[in-house]
């Protein structure tokens, strides 16, 4: 059966007519109009706007995010580009600049800071770990050894535990001190306190360590001992002396992250973050 004469009506007589609109009907089935619309568009121009779309967000990436990056942290970045030498010793200089002016009113962080506050000094954290003048501090532990004074930690001090050491308004946090030998492998950590309710009585939490080298810029310290001197001042804290020593044990890992000759900056297993000074003072 011919399809195309299925829809034909029938016609009377003229058979030649009846043949030559079967050739056309059959004629229009394999070749359709060219003028039919275009329902896709074309490959190529599809193409085209993909790898355009993509050139343009290669060269400009914040198109792609609205996160808001602090001016002082641009502007370090811009001017660090392709720096050699004596230039990467002042950017590096002017990053420690810029993060010790964060941490200017934080009280070492161990009391809280805002959360925008944190974030800034973690970035610029980030900026000076990334250009680590020593990349193996373990290997090089004179620049590790000496007295440290800390400026900043993650660990804090909140809620209930601040109010059961006292560190309201009866004892005042006075300066932090590591002191580290690296001929013994031992580390020194100085607490020292005010204890305004004993007649301005003076003191302080030594806790001793030990550490040996795990890589090339982690350390594993091992706790040995503490104490709180004078006496006076341990009678205060011994009800809650187990908090005050699950906050200040060093034991665990240390990752050393940047070193120079006045500056660490480390992290440890739980996750904190350590910014010290280099110091004068002297705690073994």
């Amino acid at each position: 059966m011919n399809l195309g004469l299925i829809f034909l009506p029938k016609l009377k007589g003229n058979r030649t007519r009846l043949l030559q609109m079967s050739a056309f009907i059959s004629n229009k089935l394999i070749h359709p109009s060219t003028h039919a619309p275009h329902l896709f568009p074309r490959v190529s121009r599809t193409k085209e706007h993909i790898k355009t779309h993509s050139l343009i967000s290669a060269i400009h990436p914040m198109a792609k995010t609205n996160r808001f990056i602090p001016d002082f942290i641009t502007k370090v970045t811009e001017n660090n580009a392709g720096l050699v030498g004596e230039e990467d010793s002042k950017t590096l200089s002017h990053l420690k600049t810029q993060l010790l002016q964060q941490l200017e009113g934080t009280n070492r962080g161990i009391f809280g800071v805002a959360s925008s506050k944190k974030s800034d000094i973690e970035a610029l954290v980030k900026l000076l770990e990334s250009q680590n003048p020593t990349p193996d501090p373990s290997l090089n532990l004179e620049k590790v050894g000496g007295c440290w004074k800390l400026v900043y930690s993650s660990i804090t001090i909140l809620g209930s535990k601040r109010t059961k050491l006292g560190l309201r308004d009866f004892i005042t946090l006075g300066e932090f001190y590591q002191t580290i030998d690296i001929q013994k492998s031992k580390a020194v950590n100085v607490i020292k306190f005010n204890a305004s309710g004993l007649k301005l009585l003076n003191g302080k939490l030594t806790i001793e360590a030990s550490f040996k080298i795990a890589s090339k810029s982690r350390v594993e310290i091992s706790y040995d001992n503490s104490t709180i001197t004078p006496d006076q001042l341990m009678n205060v804290f011994r009800k809650n002396y187990d908090i005050l020593l699950g906050i200040f044990n060093p034991e665990g890992w240390l990752e050393i992250t940047y070193v120079d000759e006045t500056m660490r900056i480390g992290r440890d297993d739980k996750g904190n973050l350590f910014i010290l000074e280099r110091s004068e003072e002297e705690t073994m």
